[in-house]
């Protein structure tokens, strides 16, 4: 791929992201925002690899932060940690196992080592941005932080099993991607459509009961 055509998918991307962001802003437990833009995010990774996930988080999160964001810098720090981690290690799987079985794998892992960074950096970064002591936030973490990352995780896999083939086939069409050599059958797509679809569907309930109880 040319650098005019990896910039143009670059900027795409993070369009899409941002977008994405705007359109699904969920508030959970009035200071935890869920949005799916981790999924574009992800599946950029997938195309480019690793380091263009880290590069289009930098990029969204930043213009985030300048646009809707309430919590300034702390917000950008966390976003950009959330979402790299679940996008890059997503990335960084498939590109070592570059199949359906590597991108679920990768995900899986994904979720994993955000929820992990995330409750890392709640523990040390939630007390001053919320002027707690850190024990009301280490009593917070297995309650709020864990369910809420694991679900925001689950929804985001899904999604990006979703938008994964639908998107690199107009890019293909397109020709800013060049098509593969290892396409996967038409019944394993559908397979991992349904997957997708299942996953969404625990996920958002997920979602509205943690938010339900929250309120």
């Amino acid at each position: 791929m040319s650098n005019t055509k990896k910039l143009t998918l670059i900027g795409m991307l993070s369009a899409m992201a941002y977008i994405v962001m705007l359109a699904v802003h969920v508030k959970v437990f009035n200071f935890l925002t869920f949005d799916p833009k981790d999924a574009v995010i992800s599946v950029g990774g997938f195309i480019l690899g690793p380091f263009t996930a880290f590069l289009i988080s930098f990029v969204v999160s930043l213009i985030e932060m300048f646009t809707v964001s309430e919590t300034a810098y702390i917000g950008f720090f966390m976003n950009l940690i959330s979402t790299s981690a679940f996008a890059c290690t997503a990335a960084f799987v498939y590109k070592k196992v570059h199949t359906y079985k590597g991108a679920v794998i990768g995900l899986v892992l994904g979720i994993i080592c955000s929820t992990a960074m995330m409750l890392l950096w709640n523990y040390i970064v939630t007390p001053f941005y919320m002027g707690v002591p850190r024990e009301q936030v280490a009593a917070m973490l297995p309650t709020v932080f864990l369910p809420f990352n694991l679900v925001k995780g689950i929804i985001n896999m899904a999604l990006s099993l979703m938008i994964y083939k639908p998107l690199i086939t107009v890019l293909r069409n397109t020709g800013i991607v060049m098509p593969s050599k290892n396409a996967g059958s038409g019944k394993f797509n559908i397979w991992m459509y349904l997957v997708g679809v299942v996953l969404l569907v625990i996920g958002i309930a997920a979602l509205i009961m943690i938010n339900s109880n929250a309120g």
